[in-house]
């Protein structure tokens, strides 16, 4: 071996070798293997987790939507890093992403429950809606209505 240092920000190490029989140079990379997280789908089918996936769902979600995409690369991306077992149900996927979204924004939070749960009819739906009002309203946290946001900015700029 001729020489060897870290690459790539730390996450392999390059190393730099001379073959014995020609000795002619080549480099090699290094990288930790990790065992993939597993998804048990609702089928029972398993699959390896894919963030792009999620990322994409989370993407259509939050479409015209004022979330950033630092926010939901940094939630897609760093779910698995959140996962302590090997394996994960896609309804606790499913559940996380939900309450993440809800911290978020109202409208993307409906969009995925709506995906997420499969209303079967339109009073489903309204009343999930109607159940997000009412956390409103006690005193759950989530994002401000419009006409609050008015208020908070008239006050902000002393009524004008």
């Amino acid at each position: 071996m001729v020489n060897s240092r870290p690459s790539d920000e730390g996450a392999a190490i390059r190393r730099r070798r001379e073959c014995g029989a020609c000795n002619r140079r080549f480099t090699t990379y290094e990288r930790a293997q990790f065992e993939a997280l597993m998804v048990r789908k609702r089928s029972g089918r398993r699959e390896v987790f894919d963030p792009d996936k999620l990322l994409s769902k989370l993407s259509i979600a939050c479409n015209k939507r004022p979330v950033s995409d630092k926010q939901l690369r940094a939630f897609a991306y760093g779910f698995e890093d959140e996962v302590s077992l090997p394996e994960i149900s896609s309804e606790e996927i499913g559940r996380r992403t939900l309450a993440f979204l809800k911290s978020l924004d109202d409208v993307a939070y409906i969009r995925f429950l709506s995906v997420y749960r499969d209303f079967d009819s339109v009073d489903r739906f309204i009343e999930e809606i109607r159940q997000l009002g009412g956390d409103r309203e006690r005193g759950v946290a989530t994002q401000p209505t419009l006409d609050e946001l008015a208020s908070e900015k008239e006050r902000a700029d002393g009524g004008r």
